[in-house]
């Protein structure tokens, strides 16, 4: 949308934004463009955790924001784990900033950390970008991911990886940059975790 000037057609991310407006300014011909700088809400968490079973239901539940698994987009020319996956990251901000200019925040349920979001240039279009992370218990991560049909293919050493980056954001919720909300969907049903993930939200929200 307006990466484009609609002054002068310059190309760019990276512009200067104005939040009282909010403007993004072009810092070619310095046109200020309005824009609706809306929240961002990132649903993480290994795999296994539900992240989609709670974004196949919340899509329903939580009418006031626009839910997607960001897997939808994954391919062979994002997986850079040399860049952090920036390209990636990037894509998905550059996305959700267009969606939500029709005022529908954008709630984005896939594995990630803050800082690959929070170093992006397309960041700079949101409010706030609002981190929960779902994790279970290492018995019942196990269970689910063995649980799997075959084509997942969740072998012994992906398990291991689950487990791992389960276990670390359990401990480290609180030292990411935002911190990580932590949610733990061991007991709970999927109704009751994406009744939970939908109050979380619609807490954040901008007053209407």
């Amino acid at each position: 949308m307006f990466t484009v000037c609609p002054a002068c057609g310059v190309y760019s991310v990276d512009r200067d934004i104005d939040p009282i407006g909010p403007f993004a300014a072009c810092g070619a011909c310095g046109h200020r463009h309005p824009f609706l700088r809306l929240p961002l809400f990132v649903l993480t968490g290994a795999s296994g955790t539900g992240k989609t079973a709670v974004c196949l239901q919340l899509a329903s539940r939580l009418p006031e924001c626009v839910v997607l698994e960001t897997d939808i987009l994954w391919g062979p020319a994002f997986d850079r784990p040399e860049t952090n996956w920036r390209e990636f990251r990037e894509a998905w901000l550059r996305l959700a900033k267009n969606i939500g200019q029709s005022g529908r925040p954008v709630v984005l349920g896939g594995t990630a950390l803050p800082d690959q979001f929070e170093s992006s240039l397309e960041r700079r279009y949101f409010s706030e970008i609002h981190y929960l992370a779902l994790l279970c218990s290492d018995n019942i991560l196990t269970a689910r991911l063995n649980a799997r049909p075959e084509w997942r293919s969740c072998t012994p050493e992906f398990i291991e990886q689950m487990l791992t980056f389960n276990r670390w954001l359990g401990e480290n919720a609180d030292r990411t940059v935002p911190p990580l909300v932590l949610l733990d969907t061991s007991g709970g049903s999927v109704d009751e975790t994406v009744g939970s993930v939908a109050a979380w939200i619609r807490a954040r929200l901008p007053a209407s």
